[in-house]
């Protein structure tokens, strides 16, 4: 049920935007015959509240430190919350060329850095790759806000010589893959998913999707901001967000006081490689994308269970194979409840540990569960769980064993479960494996 805008990445053409035609039934019968085609994690890119890069970011993951606190980019002494998740010690003109900084705004030059570290992290030399051969498929949900809140501030000083800010917007996901695609010379298959904060994991299954159509490389996942006047009053009147003050205290999954989220911005994103090929190049493995479900809530039932459900049947997977699960941890009571009766009805009560580690980040939208990916991927890496903060007393209806205070160390990890949510009803469920 998400809806994706698909992006041409012919870099002969002109710019553009147009609909990836559906394949001829030959291209439908050959990408059905390659449909057990392994797709692995290769490269992974970071820029989060709490670290910028994947080892910063992970280092301050598994030592509790939090991204979370007063907003800094912008003068929100007006508003009645002024907490959130800022990625610390991004200089943008370090990271985007003078020619594109008045083309792009925050969520783009986030995007160009994380992939660049993806890439990077992969070792693979795109140059070799088939032309068509690598793509980009990423998800975004608030990607534009601040571009279009710039325009419209243009358009009211100057009059008509700029796009309208409903053009910033709808427009400006799909622009943010483009650049990615165009930054490393990538002309295959590439698009854009939007379902909120499902939206990092369905992206990682469209990608999957792509390598079993016979791509050999596709970079993925997710990122967000929304951190600016504009974004901020949409925030406020979307609910949800806590009221507390304390950036400790504010934002608390599974917490019998639990009264709301934390609004952050940034994500990761991965490159997913053809197993085959990745071991041609020798090249090093996170981890294997083995399954993924969505689903969609419909007449007020919530469809999570199912999500996960399907996407251990996708993996081939039991319960049993499940050591851990990464919660999408609303923060909220009756959506934290929900959760834990889906966990307790897959695992038992307290029969897996669960972690929330978007508790130090606060909630990325399109580029939250795309970091929960990660972090799953480098938890099988490192067998290590990370703690979840702000969190001191689980609530009793919440019978989860979350892990709190301090990294769990000495666990065998072999699978991860990362369960994700977004507003207006999404449910997505990925299921990783450690590799041999």
């Amino acid at each position: 049920m998400s809806t994706a805008v698909a992006l041409t990445s012919d870099l002969d053409r002109a710019p553009g935007l147009a609909l990836v035609p559906a394949p001829a039934p030959a291209a439908r019968a050959a990408a059905s015959a390659t449909r057990t085609t392994t797709a692995v994690v290769t490269g992974i890119g970071v820029a989060a509240p709490g670290g910028l890069g994947t080892e910063a970011w992970w280092e301050a993951v598994l030592n509790s430190v939090s991204g979370i606190r007063e907003i800094s980019r912008f003068d929100a002494s007006g508003y009645p919350v002024r907490i959130a998740g800022e990625v610390p010690g991004f200089v943008d003109a370090e990271h985007v060329s003078d020619r594109l900084l008045p083309q792009t705004d925050r969520v783009t030059r986030l995007a160009l850095a994380a992939a660049r570290e993806a890439v990077s992290d992969t070792g693979a030399d795109l140059a070799q790759l088939p032309q068509y051969g690598a793509g980009v498929v990423t998800a975004s949900s608030a990607g534009g806000f601040e571009f279009g809140q710039r325009e419209l501030q243009a358009l009211w000083s100057k009059g008509s010589q700029h796009v309208s800010a409903y053009q910033s917007f709808a427009w400006f996901n799909a622009v943010n893959t483009g650049q990615i695609s165009i930054q490393h010379g990538m002309r295959g298959a590439s698009g854009v998913i939007v379902s909120e904060q499902a939206g990092g994991l369905d992206a990682a299954a469209q990608a999957r999707r792509q390598i079993r159509k016979g791509a050999r490389l596709v970079i993925t996942g997710g990122i967000d901001s929304a951190l600016c006047p504009w974004g901020w009053a949409a925030h406020l009147a979307g609910g949800g967000l806590s009221a507390n003050p304390e950036a400790d205290r504010a934002y608390r999954p599974f917490d019998a006081d639990a009264d709301g989220h934390v609004v952050g911005e940034g994500g990761a994103l991965l490159v997913l490689e053809d197993a085959e090929h990745a071991r041609r190049r020798g090249a090093q493995v996170y981890g294997v994308l083995a399954g993924h479900a969505a689903t969609f809530d419909g007449g007020g039932a919530p469809r999570l269970t199912e999500a996960a459900r399907l996407a251990l049947a996708d993996a081939g997977a039991e319960p049993d194979d499940i050591d851990v699960v990464f919660a999408d941890g609303a923060g909220e009571r009756a959506a934290d409840r929900a959760e834990a009766q889906t966990i307790t009805e897959l695992f038992g009560p307290r029969g897996v540990p669960v972690t929330v580690p978007k508790s130090m980040s606060g909630r990325l939208l399109a580029g939250g569960s795309a970091l929960d990916l990660a972090a799953a991927l480098l938890s099988l890496r490192d067998q290590v769980i990370p703690p979840t903060t702000g969190t001191r007393r689980v609530a009793e209806d919440c019978p989860v064993d979350l892990v709190t205070g301090a990294p769990r160390r000495g666990v065998r990890l072999r699978g991860a479960l990362v369960l994700a949510r977004g507003r207006g009803g999404f449910n997505s469920a990925v299921v990783v494996r450690a590799t041999d």
